[in-house]
């Protein structure tokens, strides 16, 4: 399995507070309902490539968001510990999200450095 672009914590941040990145947690809703990075969606994985082939429409009626566009250029995923994160970046580079992006530090280094 090939790796995948990767965003660093330093890199997340400053996308973050210019409001240029969107932001999927890939984890289960469980792990996503006890604390995730402020602003994320939560898509779980397994749910990730129906996610991004539905219509427009359908995503915003699901997932009360917009859909991300194909040319959208920072979307970033992050999972618990970095797998699922990078799954879900190459899953949504194969569909042609050419600006998809693992933030490979995950929800465990956003807790120890963030909280």
């Amino acid at each position: 399995m090939a790796g995948a672009p990767t965003v660093s914590l330093p890199e997340l941040r400053s996308l973050l507070a210019s409001g240029r990145a969107r932001l999927f947690d890939v984890r289960s809703r469980e792990e996503a309902a006890a604390g995730t990075i402020p602003g994320a969606l939560n898509i779980p994985v397994s749910e990730l490539e129906s996610a991004l082939q539905m219509e427009p429409a359908a995503f915003q009626a699901l997932y009360s968001a917009e859909k991300p566009k194909l040319e959208d250029e920072h979307l970033i995923f992050f999972c618990q510990m970095g797998k699922r994160g990078l799954q879900a970046t190459q899953l949504a580079r194969s569909l042609g999200y050419t600006g998809a992006r693992n933030y490979a530090g995950a929800y465990r280094e956003w807790l120890e450095k963030e909280s």
